[in-house]
This record gives structure tokens, sequence and C-alpha cells, in this order.
């Protein structure tokens, strides 16, 4: 089964991070002994730490990353026009846009490497009760499968596009956490999960419609996996939103 890590990677140009197995599973396992036991460990008899400067910081760089990202690739998908929205691949090696490609790509995956810090914050301020199974398994879904689709589909294609939407969110997610540390009363934290589940939607449905399109060449392989991720985050985010804004509030006695 490990043989098909010997096979060839799917992009020439190897970047930090992305160059072998290695690194993201060591990240990843580190993450969740930080999350589950070093930390929990490390904060038992610590007062929480209080962390506003700190997020207020973290939250305005993830607000202007997410814009550097989604600005240049609309612009890129909309001006350049390298793709065929029925069947979006990956641009050739030699291909001019080549390098915008990997480049925003590469760009994407880091950022979801970065993410994994919101969990560690939650840690440091003693909010285990927002260290959900939900939480904790998007966080580790989205740089694994990220590092997977780098090493055997390569940077772009389809991925570009779907990724774009999840980024529109993340601005929107980022920017009412800065405004809930500013202390401002924000009533849209609902619309932000129904945000979530439409984008799994859309990613699901332009997977379906690219897998209908015969003449396509892009990755079966890669339209299954990214189908089956969105109809789980689907669930799941659909779940929660059930939980949370219409399950009946059951008064206390």
């Amino acid at each position: 089964m490990l043989e098909i890590f010997r096979t060839p990677y799917a992009d020439s140009t190897q970047l930090p991070l992305a160059t072998g197995p290695g690194p993201i599973i060591i990240i990843l396992i580190g993450y969740l002994l930080v999350v589950f036991k070093a930390g929990r460990k490390f904060m038992e008899h610590r007062e929480p730490y209080n962390l506003r400067g700190v997020l207020k910081y973290y939250n305005l760089f993830q607000i202007v990353y997410n814009i550097m990202m989604l600005l240049p690739g609309y612009y890129f998908m909309l001006v350049f026009q390298p793709y065929n929205f029925r069947c979006m691949t990956v641009l050739q090696q030699d291909h001019p846009l080549k390098n915008w490609e990997r480049c925003i790509s590469y760009a994407y995956y880091i950022n979801k490497i970065v993410d994994l810090l919101d969990t560690v914050f939650c840690v440091l301020r003693k909010k285990y009760s927002q260290i959900t199974f939900l939480h904790v398994f998007h966080h580790v879904l989205m740089p694994s499968a990220g590092y997977l689709i780098i090493r055997f589909y390569g940077y772009g294609g389809q991925l570009f596009f779907l990724c774009s939407f999840n980024v529109l969110v993340h601005i929107f997610m980022y920017a009412y956490y800065y405004a809930a540390i500013e202390g401002n009363t924000v009533r849209w934290k609902r619309y932000l999960t129904l945000m979530q589940m439409l984008q799994f939607l859309l990613m699901f449905g332009h997977c379906a419609l690219t897998a209908m399109q015969r003449q396509c060449t892009a990755s079966q392989g890669t339209l299954f996996l990214v189908s089956c991720s969105a109809t789980i985050m689907f669930i799941m985010f659909a779940n929660f939103y059930f939980q949370c804004y219409l399950r009946p509030k059951h008064k206390k006695n």
C-alpha cells in the first residue's frame, strides 16, 4: 500500500511542508498531543491566559491573509481564464500561468496549517468546550487532505475554484471573531454556519457537474475525495446548526 508514495510527485516543484508526508504528520501529531494531552497538562494548575491582544492581531492577520489569496485568485480565474468551468484541470508544468496557480494554492495549504493555532489558543484560554469533535476533525482534515491533493493531484485545477469558497467564508469568520473581541455585538454567528454549509453544497455540486462531463480528464480520485469530504462536513455542520439554533431549549426548573 505504501508503494503509492514512491510514485513521482504531481508537481515538479517541491515546496516546504509539501515535499513528503513526514512534516505534516509530525505537525498534526504534535497538534493532537498539545490539544488533548500536553496542553491541558500545562494549563492544569494555571489560570487561563488573557490573549485578547494576541487574538486581535491573529484575526487581523487571518483576514488580510485570506483577502490576499482571494483577490489574486479571482483575478487569476476571471481575467486570465485558464480553466474550463465544467472541467477544471491542473495546468501543465510549462504553462505560462503555472506559477500563479502554484503560489496561490500553496499559500492556501500553508494557511490550513496556520489555522491549527485556533485550537491552541482555546487550550491556553481553557476554552475546552469549544474543542468539539467537529472543530478538531475539520482542522486535521484540511491540511492532511491538502497534502494528499498536492502530492498526487498537484496545485490548482478544480480545487483552486472550490477552495475560494472556503477563503471567502474564512474572511467573514475571522471578521466575526475580531468584532467579538472588540466587544461589538455581532448577531450573524448562525449565518457563518449557514455559509459553511453552503460552501460544502457548492463543492459537492461542482464535483458532480465535473463528473458528468464524459470528455473531462479531471482526476476521478480527487472528485471522489472532495465529494466525500464535503458530504461529511455538511452533515456535521448541519447537525451543529440544528443543535445550536433549531433544537428546542429545555428550561431548567
